[in-house]
């Protein structure tokens, strides 16, 4: 049985990345996922610059386009243009997944596709008959893994659903979408409908409310015709889900951790990981390296720190997501509102962490949506607690 000082199981972002990082420290680190690279995964491929900051190297590489203005609109009516700058990196998952594992099997990580894990016992993974030791786990395999469940960790979730397809430049007026993702809001119950520029094609999108399964199909074909986009014409159809960690859910315990998707780190209001992914396996290094190092006896700390950090942006995307469903106008008016955009600029953008940093004009419209937020049910009360 071979041994390593840390053994990732899943090689998507926040796995890679992990391994990556410890790699780079001087760690031996075993990086497994089921799938041969270079796989293809269902996501709206969106890296946000916030999201970017967390990423220890350039992923200029595998960008296809620069985002630089959000389009939103409300009910395919009201529309609202917002931009000052680069606000997202677009790529494919395909890509950008077998970019990062190559980096992380580059600073030293021993890389192993095809390699599907059965068990986790302890600090024992085993995966197609081979067993593998190490100090500590890091279960990165996202919501459909093994990791959560034989680690008990991660706990109840939220769940959502989203159906994405792309359609070729060529069969649309690519140029309305150069430079430019368009978000439709109030159009599918607990999310809404997206379109998504890439290198060749465009990205079309609905997701919401695990209870909007049965209906996607109808939302996307709205989305479609709503964009002059011939259903017939969207290649790659295909469905997933989203998982949201309960407050209380367990991120680690013992010698074991989690990150990304397998945690449930998805943002409740955009149904997006990518930032979440990369601030995850940046503390989780530093955690296990932490336990490498004798500094700490067990990886128990990781999943405190990370709820602290991320608790006041969870609260203000679920209190924002349950405004726009009750009160859409209203809280689209808000949102909108140009001192209150450009707080969302920046958080988008990583040069503030979360919405205590409003000042100015900024400050009353962020208050009434708070309480719009509250008068909606405050689904997020349990965060803003921790």
């Amino acid at each position: 049985m071979k041994r390593y000082d840390a053994i990732v199981v899943g090689s998507g972002p926040a796995g890679s990345t992990t391994a990556y990082r410890l790699a780079t420290a001087g760690a031996r680190v075993l990086l497994l996922d089921r799938a041969r690279f270079p796989r293809d995964k269902p996501c709206g491929g969106g890296v946000t610059l916030r999201a970017v900051k967390e990423i220890p190297f350039a992923i200029d590489p595998v960008a296809e386009q620069v985002v630089t203005t959000a389009e939103l609109r409300l009910g395919f009516t009201k529309t609202v243009e917002r931009g000052r700058g680069p606000l997202a990196y677009m790529t494919q998952r395909r890509r950008l997944d077998h970019f990062l594992a190559e980096k992380a099997a580059a600073a030293g990580a021993d890389l192993r596709d095809g390699m599907k894990v059965v068990t986790i016992e302890g600090t024992t993974v085993t995966a197609n008959g081979e067993r593998f030791s190490a100090d500590a786990i890091v279960g990165a395999d996202g919501v459909n893994g093994v990791s959560a469940r034989a680690l008990a960790l991660g706990g109840n979730k939220t769940v959502g659903v989203a159906l994405e397809g792309n359609v070729a430049n060529r069969k649309i007026d690519a140029s309305r979408y150069r430079g430019r993702f368009v978000l439709e809001l109030g159009t599918v119950p607990g999310g809404y409908g997206w379109v998504f520029p890439k290198g060749d094609h465009v990205n079309v999108g609905v997701g919401g409310w695990e209870t909007e399964g049965p209906r996607l199909r109808t939302h996307l074909e709205e989305l479609c015709r709503e964009h002059r986009i011939r259903l017939g014409d969207l290649e790659h159809v295909r469905g997933y889900r989203l998982p949201c960690r309960a407050p209380d859910s367990r991120l680690s315990r013992g010698r074991a951790l989690l990150v990304g998707d397998a945690a449930g780190l998805i943002d409740p209001l955009t149904g997006d990981g990518m930032f979440e992914a990369y601030l995850s396996a940046r503390f989780a290094a530093e955690e296990v390296r932490s336990l490498l190092g004798g500094k700490v006896g067990e990886l128990d700390g990781y999943g405190t720190r990370l709820t602290r950090h991320l608790a006041v942006h969870l609260w203000a995307s679920w209190s924002l997501k349950a405004a726009l469903e009750r009160f859409p106008r209203t809280a689209f008016a808000l949102a909108a509102n140009p001192p209150v955009w450009s707080v969302v600029e920046k958080l988008v953008t990583g040069e503030v962490r979360d919405v205590r940093a409003a000042r100015g004009l900024a400050r009353a419209p962020l208050k009434a949506l708070a309480l719009l937020g509250r008068a909606a049910g405050d689904p997020g009360a349990a965060f803003r607690g921790a």
